[in-house]
């Protein structure tokens, strides 16, 4: 796989909503300067309406273009921009139930490789059990309710048994809950790191037992890189539900376990984390199970795609050329 520096541009998209349809309009008048400019070899669009302009005009220009899918269910721009894509690499072999007719390629969703292999919060003890909640960089206002006061419950049941296993938080919690969240660990006496942000998210993972979040790709792939069993909180307004497919392609092989948010209640999450902390064999399958849904490598296989794309196609009347 070869490395490459070249030109970062705006394309200036908007949601394809009828109040943008200017917005997108000089969106693609953008891309067809910036292409004519610069002659790509080929396109990758990793999928949303940002993709729309790049990939139409690409293939106006007899652009080559490869897609990238990273849910379970292709989202709207997906599913129609994949009749100009010579192929779909897609994250979930599963997805290619949902493109018949198309070239599909399982490549995997490239993750971050420096959250792998990184030490432990000294912070939390090596005896405590931990839970690490996140719903993505932004925060879930709901999960943070959910899990907050679900683990102020944890923490009660184990008090109640005596000298035993402690009980630590990890939680990210978007800038808007993060002083609620603390708040309410410190009135529980619940050793907790709390952050709007957490910029150490490699020992976060290193350091947790069991991770509660939502079911976006980044971050079930995250947790299969590093091989944490999960807890999934689908985010139920995600465009055609696809975090609950998402969550369900990991639950099905073991690796995790999904709660709906509309009827999920803090003791039943509770109970869950007891009974997680008196069964560690489970959670070891789970992990076990997670690190199987890997894909290894995923960023330079989709590059690799890429540039097999781009040497594939002959010059063509209309397609640019390098000078």
């Amino acid at each position: 796989m070869k490395s490459w520096d070249g030109p970062v541009f705006s394309t200036g998209a908007r949601p394809l909503t009828a109040k943008n349809v200017f917005a997108n309009f000089f969106s693609l008048l953008r891309c067809r300067r910036e292409m004519k400019k610069y002659a790509p070899d080929a396109l990758l669009a990793m999928g949303s309406y940002a993709s729309f302009a790049p990939v139409v005009t690409a293939a106006m220009r007899h652009v080559p273009v490869v897609l990238h899918e990273a849910n379970t269910v292709p989202g709207r721009a997906v599913d129609w921009l994949a009749r100009h894509a010579k192929t779909v690499a897609v994250s979930f072999a599963l997805t290619a139930d949902y493109l018949k007719g198309r070239k599909v390629e399982l490549t995997g969703l490239p993750v971050r490789e420096e959250i792998a292999g990184q030490p432990r919060f000294d912070e939390v003890p090596p005896d405590a059990f931990c839970v690490f909640v996140t719903g993505g960089s932004q925060g879930a206002h709901r999960v943070n309710e959910l899990a907050a006061q679900a683990l102020v419950l944890v923490q009660a049941g184990l008090a109640k048994r005596g000298a035993g296993k402690k009980l630590f938080v990890i939680h990210q919690t978007g800038a808007a809950d993060e002083e609620m969240v603390r708040q309410r660990y410190e009135s529980a006496h619940l050793p907790a790191r709390v952050q709007a942000f957490e910029r150490e998210m490699g020992r976060a993972f290193a350091t947790a037992d069991m991770v509660v979040a939502r079911a976006g790709a980044s971050t079930c792939f995250e947790l299969a890189r590093v091989g944490k069993p999960a807890f999934f909180i689908p985010l139920p307004s995600a465009v055609r539900d696809h975090q609950h497919f998402n969550a369900q392609a990991f639950v099905q092989a073991g690796a995790a376990d999904e709660g709906i948010q509309d009827s999920l209640t803090p003791r039943a999450l509770a109970n869950y984390v007891l009974h997680k902390i008196d069964h560690p064999d489970e959670l070891a399958r789970k992990a076990a199970a997670m690190r199987e849904m890997s894909v290894p490598n995923a960023a330079a296989k989709v590059a690799d795609l890429l540039e097999r794309t781009a040497d594939s196609v002959p010059a063509v009347a209309g397609r640019p050329t390098r000078a």
